[in-house]
């Protein structure tokens, strides 16, 4: 296992200086193309903004992946968005981000499963990560496991108290596991934050 962990990251290490030396080699006109596609991706012309990072696409640039990744979700084209975050994904095996990344298509393309294997894997990587155990505890959510939901979800409310979408969701974990106090205590919480919010109120009436 810990040769394993030690060849991970010398492919990381790797990558880095990689996706350095394509940099500097086409430093110039990487900066004059990105800058391109924010101006276009700000006026949502997505097709031009695309165009501008194919000018320097290089299979093993981690950046121009991320970028065409996040561009073409935003072109509606998931499928070619979610290739071009695994070959990020490949180039930096220990990124976040890339990660994160991919779980835009994979949600619009409904492959749950891999969905789910993202945030497990954020979360092996960095466990205290709030949004992969907030997506986990919606997901175990939706599933009515509400003890896995809990356990995800217990750790957003312990870093970020006063999270609106944490306390909203730990209530109703907490609703469904018949913890009626706690949740009360929480929707009330979540009524501190959101005044008057619609489906705070309906779960906090739905206590009886």
């Amino acid at each position: 296992m810990e040769l394993l962990k030690r060849s991970l990251k010398l492919v990381a290490i790797a990558a880095i200086f990689m996706s350095i030396q394509v940099n500097a080699q086409n430093y110039k006109a990487m900066q004059d193309s990105f800058a391109s596609s924010y101006k276009y991706e700000k006026v949502y012309d997505y097709v031009k903004a695309i165009k501008s990072i194919k000018a320097v696409y290089v299979e093993n640039s981690y950046e121009a992946n991320l970028r065409m990744g996040w561009l073409t979700y935003l072109n509606g084209n998931y499928t070619e968005s979610a290739e071009y975050y695994q070959k990020a994904i490949k180039l930096m095996p220990y990124a976040i981000e890339p990660k994160l990344g991919y779980t835009y298509p994979l949600y619009s393309l409904g492959s749950w499963d891999l969905l789910k294997k993202q945030y497990d894997d954020i979360i092996t990587i960095d466990p205290q990560n709030t949004t992969a155990n907030y997506k986990l505890g919606y997901i175990y959510y939706l599933k009515q496991d509400y003890a896995a939901a809990f356990k995800y979800v217990e750790k957003v409310i312990n870093l970020y108290p006063f999270d609106y979408d944490s306390v909203l969701l730990f209530a109703y974990i907490n609703l469904k596991l018949g913890k009626t106090n706690d949740a009360k205590v929480l929707f009330n919480k979540a009524l501190l934050n959101q005044p008057g919010d619609k489906t705070a109120l309906e779960g906090l009436n739905s206590i009886k």
